[in-house]
């Protein structure tokens, strides 16, 4: 595998973009100069930063680079999504998936190559954890995008566990949600993790981006074995935090869902989400399962799916049913992996 020996500009905030001109002997305006041509005039080459005189974009050249990436594949679904395959920079591939909808566009970003935590439920996890991604990493699933001036949101709900990356999601969400980076509205964004203890808090505590938490069982021994994570961080210790952070305003809290028929679909698996939801501002998403190889679980009917929602959300528990996007090129929620990727 080959390595990027160069280091991107993409994922520097304009802080370190201004100390980087200074250490280079430029004007520190030269900074905000780069931070606009990165973030709201993005630009593929440093050539093309055409108010920084050619003496400055040669010693940047040396060696720095914008960190662009152009996908190297890409699937088309027949419902409109569009799975895209990006090279990282250490020689590796993730997926990044984009559902079209009217005037919405939703990119599903990755911030792992692989993941740590082994759900059973997860093509992902089956692929093992094979490394973290660089913020240049995941804000290029972004820049590179094709379709980027028809992004409207971002979820982090692709690859890997986000808050086992937290310091390089943290610093892409600030890029995006800062004046002098993409300028978005935290509204925007949605966060996804397991729950994975002290990094959940420290995510509350330093992003105002909506969080989403993979519940799939509201009972630990159910869940732990779906979830390994569970044993770490449970899911009363997981409420209990999100108990002493308010969600009546901008940000918002939700709980996804994978329905397994004949395992966490029953009465007592309603009353119990009753019950442990009770007192949050949230909503449930309940996902279509999709079948993975060499894991015995099964889905449910639209039925089935809609006699949930409609028993939670008469007893307050707000409840959607997510649309499944993308099935047929392996797109849709717990189906990305770049195992056959990295064997090549």
């Amino acid at each position: 595998m080959v390595s990027i020996t160069k280091k991107p500009l993409l994922g520097m905030t304009l802080p370190e973009l201004k100390e980087l001109a200074s250490s280079l002997g430029m004007p520190v305006f030269t900074g905000k100069q780069m931070a606009q041509w990165l973030y709201q005039h993005p630009v593929e080459r440093i050539e093309d930063m055409t108010n920084l005189s050619k003496a400055n974009r040669e010693k940047l050249m040396e060696e720095h680079e914008v960190g662009h990436r152009p996908p190297a594949d890409c699937q088309r679904s027949v419902d409109g999504t569009v799975k895209y395959l990006f090279p990282t920079r250490n020689g590796r591939f993730v997926e990044t998936v984009f559902i079209p909808d009217g005037d919405r566009g939703t990119l599903c970003v990755s911030s792992q190559v692989g993941c740590k935590m082994n759900c059973l439920f997860c093509q992902t996890g089956k692929q093992g954890f094979e490394g973290q991604l660089e913020p240049a990493d995941i804000l290029n699933q972004i820049y590179a995008l094709p379709e980027r001036d028809r992004l409207t949101n971002i979820v982090f709900m692709g690859q890997g566990e986000p808050m086992d990356n937290l310091d390089a999601v943290l610093k892409v969400t600030s890029i995006l949600t800062s004046e002098e980076g993409w300028a978005w509205s935290p509204k925007r964004i949605t966060v996804s993790t397991v729950g994975l203890k002290h990094k959940l808090r420290r995510f509350l505590d330093e992003s105002l981006c909506h969080l989403a938490i993979s519940l799939h069982s509201p009972f630990h021994e159910e869940r732990a074995g779906l979830m390994p994570a569970e044993k770490a961080m449970s899911v009363d210790e997981i409420i209990d935090l999100l108990h002493d952070y308010d969600f009546t305003h901008q940000r918002r809290l939700s709980f996804e869902y994978i329905v397994f028929g004949g395992l966490n679909d029953s009465p007592a698996h309603i009353q119990e989400l009753i019950r442990l939801l009770k007192g949050l501002e949230c909503r449930v998403n309940l996902i279509s399962f999709h079948p993975v190889p060499g894991v015995n679980l099964k889905g449910v009917n639209m039925e089935k799916m809609e006699a949930m929602r409609n028993e939670l959300t008469r007893n307050g528990v707000f409840t959607t049913i997510r649309a499944s996007r993308g099935q047929d090129i392996f797109a849709a929620c717990g189906l990305l992996s770049t195992s056959k990727k990295l064997e090549r």
